[in-house]
Parts: structure tokens; sequence; C-alpha cells
């Protein structure tokens, strides 16, 4: 909380407060790019959101950073990134329903995913990803062939519900933060090089159907 609190009351061409459609960013625009880019994310603890902060820092923080629950204009942006924790290894229910209200709006943007998992505290790998990207984000958001990470996440008791917060007791579970943020930067630049990719692609077939 204290980071978003930083970013939003800013440091001019760092992080700014901008006010868009009743929704409020988190600006990270140091190299502002041509295009324009977004990561949206849905959290319980806090590492979706962090993990979003850092794709886009690894982008050069090129990208604005969004809850779903900000329902920012996706109109104002060519470029999407999507991400969301996972509980009771499923994502989120909101994040299924803004994907699903907002099909139209994301169809040919979305240029990467990522999931945020506890994995009961191992390194989250292929496997994870198949079941959380895969078989899920992908499916929901019907792309194929674009970037996708699972990261492990954290647990903050104080922002857990009770029902959740009663089995961590009940397992003797206490909190932890297993999200590492060389992941997260490593993947930013990997979306970014995934763009380039197509870019020499598509110049490419251009040029063969010439």
């Amino acid at each position: 909380m204290e980071r978003r609190t930083f970013l939003k009351l800013g440091v001019t061409g760092i992080g700014t407060m901008a006010l868009a459609d009743n929704a409020w960013a988190l600006k990270l625009y140091p190299n502002p790019s041509g295009k324009k880019w977004a990561v949206l994310y849905h959290t319980w603890c806090g590492s979706s959101r962090d993990a979003g902060i850092w794709i886009s820092e690894g982008m050069g923080g090129i990208a604005d950073v969004f809850d779903i629950r900000e329902n920012p204009d996706l109109k104002r942006f060519d470029h999407i990134i999507i991400g969301g924790s996972i509980r009771s290894a499923r994502i989120n229910s909101s994040m299924r329903k803004y994907i699903e209200e907002n099909k139209g709006l994301l169809k040919g943007k979305i240029r990467g995913l990522y999931a945020v998992c506890g994995n009961n505290r191992r390194p989250a790998g292929p496997q994870q990803k198949e079941m959380y990207i895969d078989k899920q984000l992908a499916q929901f958001c019907e792309v194929s062939n674009v970037p996708g990470k699972v990261f492990n996440g954290r647990i903050t008791q104080g922002l857990l519900d009770r029902e959740t917060l009663e089995l961590m007791k009940q397992a003797k579970m206490e909190d932890y933060d297993d999200l590492k943020r060389a992941g997260c930067l490593a993947f930013g630049k990997e979306i970014l090089d995934s763009m380039k990719w197509l870019a020499i692609n598509r110049t490419a077939l251009i040029a063969r159907m010439e």
C-alpha cells in the first residue's frame, strides 16, 4: 500500500496522479512510447498489483497499471497485459466477469498474461502456467501465442476475508512474500521482445507477398 500511495502522490516524470473516467491509475511513464500500454489486474493481497507495476518497469515504464475495479477506458490503449491472483486453483470470478464483459474492447489488444499463486510456496513452473494461463486466463481472453507467466505471490493475513483467515490459522500458516521483482522485470522485457519479433515477421511476410 505504501508503494501505491507514493506513486499516486507522485514525482513528476515518474509517478503522477491522473483521473480518467472516475478511475485512478498508476501513471508510470518515465519513457512514454508512441503506443499506449496498460496492465489490468485483480488482487487480494497486492501481489498481482506489484507484479503489474514491475512488469511495466521491465518495459521501461510505458504501461499504466489498473485494478479492474477502476474500470479504465480500454479504448485509450493499443496494447494490454492482463493478470490475476489465484485462489483455490481458479482465477478470481471478478476477473472472469470483467474479461467477459469487455471482450470486444480487449480483442486484438492482449499482449501478455500473468497469474500469481501461492503454490504451497513451491516455485511456480510449466505445470502452473498450463493450469492458470493456458487452461484458464488465455481461454477466458480467447487468445493464444502470447507470453504468459506465473509468479509466486504473498499472503497478508490482515487483508484476508474471515473464512480464508480461519483456514490459514488452522493450517498454522504465517504471512509470507515470495514475489520476486526480477522475474516480473524479465517478463516485461519478454513481452516487448515478443512485439519486436512480431513486427519483424510481419515485415518479412509483407515483403514476400510483394
